[in-house]
Parts: C-alpha cells; sequence; structure tokens
C-alpha cells in the first residue's frame, strides 16, 4: 500500500510566536519531501488557509486553540474556533464543525499550556487522537508517556514537528495511507508509523522573545524570517 508523510503540528508567522512565511513554509516542506501539512497555527486559522492557497501539496486547516485548561488542537476545520472556552465546549466546536481533536504534548513538564491531566481524563472518552512525539518536547520520557497513555486507551498515534522556525521544519512525521475526509484521517493514522527526531532545544528559547516583542508592541504583527 503506498503512504505519504505527514507533519500534524506546524506554526507560520500568523503564530505569535512564529517566525516562518507561508512562502518559506511551501519551500522548506518539499524540500524535506512532506507530502501533507497540517497548519495549526494559535488561536487561528489565517495562516492554514493561506498555506491552502499557495502550497502544491496537502494542507489540513487547523488550530491549536487556547481552552481554559490547556490546549488542544482541531483538524479539518472550516471556521475559526474561539479560544477561552473549557476544554469540553472546545471538543463540542470542533466536531460540530467535522472536525478531530488532536491532544498536543500532553505530558511536557515545561509546556505551561499542555492540557491539564485533569481535564486530559475528562476529555479522554472524546479525544480523536493524541501527539505521542513533539520535536519540540525537550525530554524523550514526556513523549513517551504520551504514547503509553494513547496506547492504553486504544486511541492513534500522532506526531509533529510543532516547527515554528525553518530550521525544524521536516523534524517529525507520520508515514501512513493516503486519505481523504477527517474519517479516513483517522483510519489511516491507525496504520500510520511515528518517525522523528528533537529539534535544537535553543529554538525554543530564540521564539521566546519574538513571542513577547509582538505581545508588546503590535500582537497582531507578523515577523516572518526566510
Amino acid at each position: 500500500m503506498p503512504t505519504i508523510r505527514v507533519d500534524m503540528h506546524s506554526h507560520t508567522d500568523y503564530s505569535r510566536d512564529s517566525v516562518i512565511a507561508p512562502e518559506t513554509m511551501v519551500e522548506r516542506y518539499q524540500r524535506a519531501g512532506i507530502d501533507a501539512v497540517c497548519v495549526t497555527d494559535h488561536d487561528t486559522i489565517e495562516g492554514a488557509l493561506e498555506l491552502q492557497r499557495i502550497a502544491p501539496f496537502r494542507i489540513i486547516v487547523g488550530e491549536e486553540i487556547s481552552t481554559t485548561d490547556g490546549e488542544l488542537i482541531g483538524l479539518f476545520l472550516g471556521e475559526r474556533i474561539e479560544p477561552g472556552r473549557s476544554a469540553e465546549e472546545t471538543v463540542t466546536a470542533i466536531h460540530s464543525q467535522g472536525g478531530i481533536i488532536v491532544v498536543p504534548h500532553p505530558f511536557d513538564r515545561f509546556r505551561r499550556h499542555r492540557l491539564s491531566e485533569e481535564a486530559l481524563e475528562r476529555a479522554a472518552t472524546f479525544v480523536d487522537a493524541v501527539e505521542v512525539f513533539n520535536s519540540r518536547t525537550l525530554l524523550a520520557g514526556d513523549n513517551a508517556r504520551a504514547a503509553a497513555w494513547a496506547r492504553a486507551r486504544g486511541l492513534p498515534m500522532g506526531c509533529g514537528s510543532d516547527a515554528h522556525t525553518p530550521g525544524e521544519i521536516g523534524k517529525a512525521h507520520v508515514e501512513m495511507p493516503p486519505f481523504g475526509d477527517a474519517r479516513e484521517f483517522l483510519a489511516a493514522l491507525r496504520q500510520g508509523a511515528v518517525a522523528g527526531r528533537r529539534s535544537n532545544p535553543l529554538l525554543r528559547v530564540l521564539t521566546t522573545p519574538t513571542r513577547w516583542r509582538r505581545r508588546s508592541h503590535d500582537p497582531n504583527s507578523r515577523a516572518a524570517v526566510p
């Protein structure tokens, strides 16, 4: 059976802490041999929609949504999901669009905005997939714990580069069968194989000043670099 490579977690400069211009993203993903990309900017789908217009490969519109309980990713979205709701309300909003729910970096102890373990357990029956490898997660044990949690609940396992800088693109992907809609995506993900390597930890440090600078001056500005 033919397979494709899918990065399930990435950020354009529409995210407040990313510096990747959409055009740069297209170039780098083509160079990395990735066939489909889930663009999951923080609390917006504008970057994903722009990528859909210009990319010659498959773009899945996603959003990394800030809930009151931590972050959740929605994929296959048609409209932006408003941040600031509970995890349960956000789950309902994603499913109402026919989207799917992925928990990003659930046990990364250095992520201030990860979904709380209490909320994770509450939402476990509604979660569609779990990110079991994130290239920005510093400790291998935190990724391993996510994989064990997903495996114990029979949930599909995904991964992503979580790229915020051009050099992180291509660090992680799922090798999986081709798919059409969200339902087929989940079925294909169950047959997928996670492949990834860790990004340079310094890149997380380098993007922090970008986030604070943009918040302090113009929170809606974009600060892309080639």
